[in-house]
């Protein structure tokens, strides 16, 4: 296994938005290399309790190794975060931690294909026990699937015509690498000089289709909810626009005194209820110029902080 080493962005900013207490209990249910994790439970000495997951079994491994020196003040599982609720008791927790997106290791070791940066397998999953790989969306689904995919996930204005020119390439060859796809893209649609590099967004919605990252999201967000006690903190750490608004949406959602019986909120829908969240603050918090100086990685991360009612 290569050396799986990752920087966490915003430790500090996350340790006082969890409130953290000496003794407290605490979930980190995208456990990674096990950063945030180790700042927690170096917080809550010398009796706080981390339980904490990853779908990746390097990550696990690496995470296992860095927090040793807490042995007995946690437990790690291998498993999606939206399945917490399913392990961890209902009102046990005072905080949780969610940290989405893919870790450098996942970027760098081009054998992942998650970067097109470097010649690798058009992979992408994080947990490699799954079958769906980014080769078979690409290879296998119908133009307009590709085009959702592209547009929904990605945000990519041309998500049409790359998957028209994607479907064409793949009658005489099928799509293998990263750089093969990257190659293609980079060719129907010219960078001429945009920061961005044009397939930065397609390979955005192909990862988060793979590993069904806003399905895990919403259902974690529920999950970790279930797990929080009254008081609790939910801390959730974003990299993207699609992500930071669901995350946003479902803190209006359960903020509201009221529910909404049916498909549009209008008032003449509305039932009395009660909420169940409320924010800790109203605007994300960001890494600050330090931060992203050191860490490049960290300047599109956003924090946001909510509390159970």
């Amino acid at each position: 296994m290569p050396e799986y080493v990752h920087k966490p962005v915003l430790v500090s900013e996350v340790l006082a938005a969890l409130a953290l207490q000496p003794g407290g209990r605490y979930a980190d249910g995208t456990v990674g290399g096990g950063g945030h994790a180790g700042a927690i439970l170096k917080a809550t000495a010398p009796t706080g309790w981390l339980s904490g997951c990853d779908r990746d079994g390097d990550a696990l491994e690496a995470a296992s190794v860095r927090l040793a020196e807490f042995a007995g003040r946690f437990e790690l599982r291998r498993g999606n975060y939206s399945e917490l609720a399913e392990w961890i008791a209902a009102n046990s927790c005072d905080g949780v931690l969610l940290d989405l997106g893919v870790s450098s290791p996942q970027l760098d070791h081009a054998e992942r294909g998650f970067s097109f940066q470097q010649e690798g397998p058009l992979d992408m999953r994080v947990d490699r026990r799954q079958t769906l790989t980014a080769a078979e969306l690409i290879n296998d689904l119908d133009p307009e699937k590709l085009t959702q995919i592209f547009r929904d996930l990605g945000e990519e204005p041309e998500a049409r015509r790359l998957a028209r020119a994607i479907e064409c390439e793949r009658r005489f060859r099928r799509f293998e690498t990263t750089r093969q796809l990257a190659e293609l893209i980079e060719k129907i649609s010219p960078r001429r000089g945009r920061r961005l590099h044009p397939a930065t967004r397609i390979f955005q919605a192909l990862r988060m289709a793979v590993n069904d990252e806003l399905g895990s999201l919403r259902r974690g967000l529920e999950a970790g909810l279930a797990i929080l006690r009254p008081g609790g903190r939910l801390a959730v750490i974003t990299f993207h626009s699609v992500e930071d608004r669901m995350v946003k949406e479902f803190v209006r959602e359960r903020s509201r005194d009221y529910v909404v019986t049916g498909d549009v909120d209008v008032p003449e829908l509305r039932q009395p209820g009660s909420p169940s969240l409320k924010r800790v603050s109203r605007k994300a918090i960001q890494p600050g110029p330090d931060e992203v100086a050191a860490n490049p990685r960290s300047r599109s991360a956003q924090l946001r902080v909510m509390e159970k009612v």
